[in-house]
């Protein structure tokens, strides 16, 4: 298989992707051929400083890179050498199956769905963040990259996310949930209250509303929601879990006694921080866009970045895109066909 990697989005640059791209040669022997796209001379410092020099390498090089401040479709029109596009041409030309970046989110969201377009009968793609439970995980779709949602979308998401679910994460039968305030289908928004109807109705393993404080109780494989709570719930997840550890840590080292105790619990630590480390999850596929695409987090270390890599090669191994068509399809058999929402 195939993959590009946007070697100079995220927080870090080429130290980073590039380091976690010869992670990733080193573990996975699937990758037949890794594009690193971006400025020549910095990746070829970087797989210098590794001892890289791994056929299955290819520079890609683009003379631009796409900023934080950019506006996302502006960056696609404005920059289209920026490494992120250069990277989505080479999965549009057939070249490569997926694409990985840690920049811009709004740029690679852009990016692939103009070039790309989205699967037959998804008109919006998604974001499927991966999420710590109780005792396993969960798919939290959308993530951030559509915020203003319309029920059809959420719908899409839900089959999606399902597919991604089963075929990925090795669910059998995911059960879905709506993310709401209230158990009930008469709680929530005008636009949850609608989604909570189309959802019922559907094929999909339907479990009702999620409320907040059930959210990692393992209440469902999937949960459901627009780009707008998605993305709040995930940052939140992160910034809480920096913050336990922070305030543990804290109390920890008050007395030598706690200092004894943290020692004796350290395997538990490291085990709970494992779980909630984001770097172990590597990235975060967009679902819905005709090609692969992983989202990694812009301050991805070269083992978040190996993750993605993983990801990446799962997504194609297990076929995800075809799957989500024959789900889709299957939907409107049964059902009266998606009507394309209003973009």
């Amino acid at each position: 298989m195939k993959i590009a990697l946007d070697a100079m989005g995220g927080d870090f640059g080429p130290p980073n992707l590039v380091g976690g791209a010869v992670l990733a040669l080193r573990e996975y022997a699937q990758i037949d051929k890794l594009f690193l796209v971006g400025d020549t001379p910095q990746i070829e410092a970087e797989l210098k400083k590794h001892k890289c020099n791994d056929g299955r390498i290819e520079i890609v090089h683009s003379t631009q890179v796409v900023e934080m401040s950019d506006g996302a479709v502006q960056s696609v029109r404005r920059k289209k050498d920026s490494s992120v596009s250069r990277a989505v041409d080479l999965v549009k030309k057939g070249d490569a199956a997926a694409i990985v970046s840690a920049g811009h989110t709004g740029a690679a969201v852009a990016a692939t769905t103009i070039k790309l377009r989205t699967l037959p009968g998804i008109d919006r793609p998604g974001i499927a963040a991966i999420i710590p439970s109780e005792t396993n995980i969960f798919v939290l779709i959308d993530a951030g990259a559509n915020s203003d949602a319309r029920p059809e979308h959420l719908l899409q998401y839900g089959i999606m996310g399902s597919v991604y679910s089963r075929h990925v994460l090795g669910y059998n039968n995911p059960s879905i949930g709506l993310m709401s305030i209230g158990g009930e289908d008469v709680k929530g928004t005008d636009l949850t209250k609608e989604v909570f109807k189309m959802l019922k109705r559907s094929q999909l393993n339907f479990r009702g509303n999620v409320e907040g404080h059930d959210l990692f109780a393992n209440p469902v494989e999937v949960v459901v929601c627009d780009g707008f709570v998605g993305n709040v719930i995930l940052k939140t997840c992160e910034s809480v879990g920096d913050a336990i550890f922070k305030w543990l840590k804290h109390e920890l080292l008050k007395s030598k006694v706690r200092m004894a105790g943290a020692f004796l619990a350290q395997k538990a630590f490291k085990a709970i921080k494992k779980k909630v480390n984001y770097e172990e999850y590597g990235g975060s596929p967009l679902l819905g866009v005709n090609g692969i695409c992983i989202i990694a987090h812009g301050s991805s270390t070269p083992l978040a970045i190996k993750n993605a890599l993983r990801v990446a090669a799962e997504s194609i191994e297990h076929e995800v895109n075809p799957h989500i068509i024959e789900e889709v399809t299957r939907y409107n058999e049964t059902h009266a066909p998606l009507e394309p929402a209003v973009r």
